[in-house]
């Protein structure tokens, strides 16, 4: 998947650039208005973060010109994260109406910022069915909602994209130095130890709603997978 990060705050863009980079995503950067419909004029994006205060061209125009090209159109209807300092309710509404899928207002938490990009992602693809399975646990990307049997778990961003990397796993064992790679920026920084710490309170919850204490399977010396059903 292609996404295209919109910010004029290089710090924030290279934030992002890299986040997305670390989950496998292709990432474009464009510092202003005009550069930011260049780029979407030579390429098919699955989804664009765009700041709303930009030199040249703002955000609002971006997403309305985005808009207006018609259903038919490249990136006509592409989901848009519209970032923004600005924390008003008319705002808000000046952005939605521009056509943004979802707002997130400066300073923002990056997991809340990525399970939300996930579930624009999710939600632009429709054939694809968004719910995964791994025996009586079920994980919806684009709600972010988990079920263990009809039990719902409340889970922290990073226990939910936990999770989800497990599940999309399969029965291939994550080490933690992978697990780091995939969920935390190189900015985070984090131990192994905060790996173990995720994975602890992720069983714990998981439970507490009857799952098997043995659902996260721990390969000792390698990493981390989930039980396999027969």
């Amino acid at each position: 998947m292609r996404v295209l990060v919109v910010e004029d705050d290089l710090r924030i863009a290279n934030m992002l650039a890299e986040a997305f980079t670390n989950r496998q995503y292709e990432v474009d950067v464009a510092e202003d208005g005009e550069s930011a419909w260049d780029w979407v004029n030579t390429h098919d994006y699955d989804l664009i973060v765009l700041d709303l205060t930009l030199p040249k061209v703002d955000g609002i125009r971006v997403c309305q010109q985005l808009r207006a090209r018609g259903a038919a159109a490249r990136n006509a209807a592409i989901p848009v994260m519209m970032l923004t300092a600005r924390d008003t309710i008319a705002d808000k509404i000046i952005g939605l109406d521009a056509g943004a899928d979802d707002y997130m207002v400066k300073p923002f938490d990056l997991d809340e910022l990525m399970a939300r990009t996930r579930a624009l992602l999710r939600r632009g693809s429709p054939s694809v069915n968004p719910t995964m399975t791994w025996g009586d646990l079920h994980l919806n990307p684009a709600t972010c909602e988990v079920t263990y049997g009809n039990t719902p778990l409340t889970l922290t961003p990073k226990e939910f994209a936990l999770l989800e990397l497990l599940i999309s796993s399969g029965r291939r064992v994550m080490s933690r130095p992978i697990i780091i790679e995939k969920l935390w920026t190189r900015e985070e920084s984090p131990t192994e130890e905060a790996v173990k710490t995720h994975i602890r309170t992720l069983r714990q919850k998981l439970r507490a709603v009857d799952a098997p204490d043995d659902l996260i399977e721990t390969v000792h010396g390698m990493g981390y997978r989930l039980k396999q059903f027969s």
